[in-house]
């Protein structure tokens, strides 16, 4: 059996056996007291119980689950997913999201999105688009509606490889990105 050993800033699991990744029932192992749960199971590597997740009260004290998230959109090319090496496209999506939270750092979202209570439980959508003209009919249509969103354009070839929205609430945003395919 694999022994566990925690400190605040490591998480080290010994064995004479150990196998990355465990196979087996689900493991749940708490690495820090902010709310950061990792999970093992057969479908997923890890994820972080974030704020939608956790019960809330009301008014009434009746608890409730908080359905409605702030999350940021980014949407790739896959036309350069398949020629480009998979860390320029990574870095593109990077920059453009960068770029949205840092150009709108003083929103309210952004504000509650970056907050020290939600750093570690951020959401964000990982979309893509066939190529250009996808993804500057995509840019157009956030515009026209009045969704702030950053396209980043690569210098100096002059490429809109990609967009990221800044920080919306789901309700707010996800119908405009339901028809996308998430990037894998």
């Amino acid at each position: 059996m694999a022994s566990l050993i925690f400190s605040p800033l490591r998480f080290t699991c010994t064995s004479s056996n150990f196998r990355f990744p465990f196979s087996g029932p689900r493991i749940r192992v708490c690495i820090s007291p902010s709310r950061r749960v990792w999970t093992r199971s057969s479908k997923s590597m890890s994820k972080s119980a974030g704020q939608e997740s956790l019960p809330s009260q009301d008014q009434d004290g009746v608890k409730t689950e908080n359905s409605d998230v702030l999350v940021q959109y980014v949407v790739l090319r896959r036309d350069l997913i398949d020629t480009w090496p998979l860390g320029s496209v990574v870095t593109q999506g990077c920059h453009a999201s960068v770029c949205a939270i840092w150009s709108h750092k003083d929103d309210p979202h952004t504000v509650d999105y970056c907050s020290a209570q939600n750093i570690d439980s951020m959401h964000k959508v990982t979309l893509e688009v066939k190529g250009e003209p996808q993804i500057l009919n995509l840019s157009d249509k956030l515009t026209t509606a009045g969704i702030t969103h950053k396209l980043w354009i690569e210098q100096p070839e002059n490429i809109p490889t990609c967009l990221a929205t800044k920080p919306y609430l789901k309700s707010v945003v996800s119908s405009f990105f339901k028809k996308l395919k998430l990037c894998k």
